[in-house]
């Protein structure tokens, strides 16, 4: 039994071997026991150490019978330290070594200049997204750059040249909107008077402000209102820098005067407007005058709570000091005296002072009083519950500039007129003292337009500034709000009629700069690029408006010199080349131009005639001679008409003649020329003249030849006498030839060319013909290819290959 066992798992040993064996995808493994022990150990000690995750790593690449562990060991080995590494030196007898470090090298360079490449082409994309990026908004930002820079920006425009073919841009619709057309016709009437020399006119916020009033628009008729106010000083003078006039003391005066005036006037109707509302409650009765007024009002704006702190008794059943400065605010410093007055004699040391005050409204109290107020405010005001009574302290004796007065200054007016109240052009305490730059500063720099809420509130923010005489920057945020652009461009117009807009010394300085000159913080505003940009909308559509705007610019200078109206007539005479309506018509038959839009505006310094010679050098240094013609024929320089004529038609003198080409063109322009050559009193330069004369003629030539009309083209050619057709004439015309212009020598290979073609089949044609007749046709036509030859042989201009080719060929078909 038991051998029988052993026998059958000798079978089954032997079987399972040759079953092994037959596998071809498993190869043979021959271990001993203890091998295939350490085996077993070594594997369960490896899962120990690596984990799972490791040994199903193993599992998965064993699968596909890749030994991961040698991969390992092979990555190991690797190192890239030396890659980029520089070569080291080897002798110059290890050719194997040299020839290996040269293709290394090789690989090298490649590779770094392939980095650098793609480096440079990634940042040249950012830079190329980034400029595309910031050329769609430059527009609107470089209009509000604000700081000095000597960086100026280009004002000239740069469009793209049209094509000569092209229709010119007519004046079509309007473009104006009510608003603006009621503000151009104002600007054209002012224009008229400037130049029909009148002397006194009505100032221009005048008339822009009437204009206002019937928008039925209250915030931009109480714009106007705080311009014409601040506007209403002494006249300044035109040579003089407005910003350097705004420096000056006694305007400075002028300007805070002003700003309180219009403050205390709009207050007053405030406050009158309350007690009308209120007529019961405010119990004013039938007397008119501020004391009355303000007596109402303070009953009630002060009631309940609100009178709590209040000191110093009553006046009239109402508390005393918001009488007294109730009624300074309303700008009525004698209704304060009457309080103070009826409140009693505890008062007499303030009562002084505000005599004085009234005396002298903008400068300070004298010494004594100063020193008294002053001294008395900061033993006992200061420390008061009574707001009233110190901001009216602090009104009439500057005494403590820095306190705001919350709890009276309530809104932006109320804040403006108190410092605007402590402001004096002569201080007893300097080092206390706050000046009007000061007060500019603080409202434009420190606060600015997120304070104010400027695009929430544009009315309050444009108020503070031009209240406080910084019309520029006012101006140049109102022309940021497209509500608000139009009134803020004819601010601009009807301040500097009067001398009062900074402007900037160079014309394509941004929309608002600084002038390192300039006391801080004074801006420029360029108007120029105020008008430039306004103006663009409608300039092709009210050609005649536009011109009215430019005129506002007569007295500025471009950076080279010109006159910048004169500039932007050339540039709108350019982009809408419609020159008969801006320039005039010139009539052929007379010499004598008509009237353009231009010339309304000539005076001494003015001449439209100007204004077309420049626009018509402009054309020609843009290649669009054609028009160039037409605007040097309206200034009356015929013998640059001439010139261009003659550089056009020797290029298309011998083109077919297409309907609308502009060969075509040319002929029909040649009439009006000539035309002007009869009736001109100058006879332009003979060179030139014969050079035209002939040059039109061999486009008569050409018309022939093109129909096939050839006796008429040969009759025409030899009445132009450019090219000899008989031996009497070589001489004459070679002569002519080294005479001519070079216009006109570059029409003579496509003339030679034609008389080719004309002679070949004019020798075609003798074989119809008689022998007799034939034979002296024959003589006639190879004497004139000889001549043709010897004549183009003979001339100082070197043509093209062909044509002298083609004159051989025809000399040779004539024998």
């Amino acid at each position: 039994m038991a051998d029988e066992d052993f026998s059958k798992l000798l079978q089954q040993a032997e079987q399972l071997t040759t079953e092994i064996e037959g596998n071809e995808e498993l190869p043979r493994v021959e271990r001993s026991l203890g091998q295939v022990l350490e085996a077993s150990h070594e594997l369960y000690s490896r899962v120990i150490q690596s984990g799972p995750n490791h040994l199903q790593a193993h599992v998965l690449f064993g699968s596909k019978g890749i030994d991961l562990q040698q991969i390992s060991q092979k990555l190991e080995t690797l190192s890239s330290k030396r890659t980029f590494e520089p070569l080291q030196p080897i002798a110059d007898s290890d050719i194997e070594s040299f020839l290996k470090n040269e293709r290394e090298n090789a690989i090298l360079s490649l590779i770094d200049e392939v980095n650098k490449n793609s480096l440079q082409t990634t940042e040249d994309q950012k830079w190329e997204h980034m400029l595309s990026e910031w050329n769609k908004e430059k527009i609107k930002l470089m209009n509000a750059m604000i700081g000095p820079s000597q960086n100026w920006l280009d004002l000239k425009r740069t469009p793209e040249p049209p094509s000569i073919a092209d229709t010119p841009k007519k004046f079509g619709h309007s473009m104006l909107d009510s608003i603006e057309a009621a503000y151009a016709r104002q600007v054209q009437q002012y224009n008229k008077l400037i130049s029909h020399g009148a002397k006194s006119r009505t100032a221009l916020h005048q008339k822009f402000s009437q204009v206002a009033d019937e928008f039925n628009d209250p915030k931009v008729k109480e714009m106007w209102e705080i311009i014409k106010t601040m506007a209403n000083i002494p006249a300044l003078v035109r040579d003089e820098d407005p910003l350097k006039a705004r420096g000056n003391p006694t305007i400075q005066q002028c300007l805070i005067a002003q700003g309180k005036k219009y403050l205390e006037k709009r207050y007053k109707q405030y406050m009158s407007d309350v007690v009308r509302a209120n007529p019961a409650a405010a119990m004013r009765g039938g007397e008119p005058g501020t004391f009355p007024l303000v007596r109402g009002y303070v009953g009630l704006r002060l009631q309940g709570q609100n009178i709590q702190g209040l000191t110093d008794g009553v006046v009239d059943d109402r508390p005393l000091w918001p009488m007294v400065y109730y009624c300074l605010r309303s700008g009525d410093a004698n209704a304060a005296l009457y309080c103070l007055r009826k409140a009693g004699r505890d008062h007499e040391e303030f009562t002084a002072a505000l005599e004085d005050h009234i005396r002298n409204p903008e400068q300070a109290l004298s010494d004594k009083l100063q020193t008294d107020i002053n001294s008395k405010y900061r033993v006992q005001i200061r420390h008061s519950t009574d707001p009233y009574k110190r901001a009216v302290y602090c009104v009439v004796g500057c005494c403590d500039v820095s306190d705001e007065h919350s709890e009276v200054a309530r809104t932006a007016d109320d804040y403006l007129w108190l410092k605007l109240s402590v402001i004096k052009s002569r201080s007893n305490n300097k080092t206390e003292s706050l000046t009007y730059s000061d007060l500019q500063k603080m409202i434009l720099e420190e606060y600015g337009e997120t304070h104010y809420h400027a695009h929430e509130k544009p009315l309050v923010y444009f108020q503070v500034l031009t209240l406080t005489g910084q019309f520029e920057p006012a101006i140049e945020f109102l022309s940021r709000i497209p509500r608000y652009q139009v009134h803020g461009v004819h601010m601009a117009l009807a301040l500097h009629d009067v001398y009062m807009l900074g402007t900037p010394r160079n014309v394509q300085a941004p929309l608002l700069s600084v002038d390192t000159d300039d006391p801080v913080p004074l801006r420029r505003l360029n108007l120029a690029r105020l008008i430039l940009l306004y103006v663009r909308k409608f300039e092709l559509s009210d050609p005649s408006d536009a011109l009215n705007y430019y005129f506002f610019l007569r007295n500025l200078k471009d950076p080279s010199g010109k006159n910048l109206f004169m500039c932007f007539c050339t540039d709108l005479a350019l982009e809408s080349r419609d020159y008969d309506l801006l320039f005039g018509r010139m009539d052929p038959s007379t010499g004598v131009r008509s009237a353009g839009l231009l010339d309304q505006f000539n005076n001494p310094n003015i001449d439209s005639k100007v204004i077309a010679l420049n626009a018509a050098e402009q054309l020609v240094n843009k290649g669009l001679f054609e028009d160039a013609i037409i605007v040097y024929d309206i200034a009356g320089n015929l013998e640059k008409v001439l010139e261009l004529f003659c550089v056009l038609l020797a290029q298309v003198v011998s083109a077919g003649g297409e309907a609308g080409g502009l060969r075509a063109r040319l002929a029909a322009l040649a009439e009006h020329v000539s035309r002007r050559l009869r009736a001109a009193e100058a006879s332009p330069p003979p060179p030139l003249l014969d050079a035209y004369t002939k040059l039109c003629k061999l486009c008569t030539f050409f018309d022939h030849f093109h129909t096939e009309n050839y006796e008429a083209a040969l009759e025409t050619v030899r009445s132009c006498e450019v090219v000899p057709l008989r031996q009497s004439e070589l001489e004459a015309c070679v002569a002519g030839a080294r005479a001519a212009r070079g216009e006109l020598l570059r029409a003579l290979p496509a003339v030679l060319r034609a008389l080719c073609h004309i002679l070949i089949a004019q020798r075609q044609k003798l074989s119809t013909l008689a022998a007799h007749t034939a034979t002296k046709q024959l003589e006639w036509l190879r004497e004139q290819a000889e001549v043709l030859n010897t004549f183009a042989g003979n001339i100082a201009y070197r043509m093209p290959g062909d044509t002298y080719s083609q004159l051989a060929q025809m000399q040779i078909l004539m024998h």
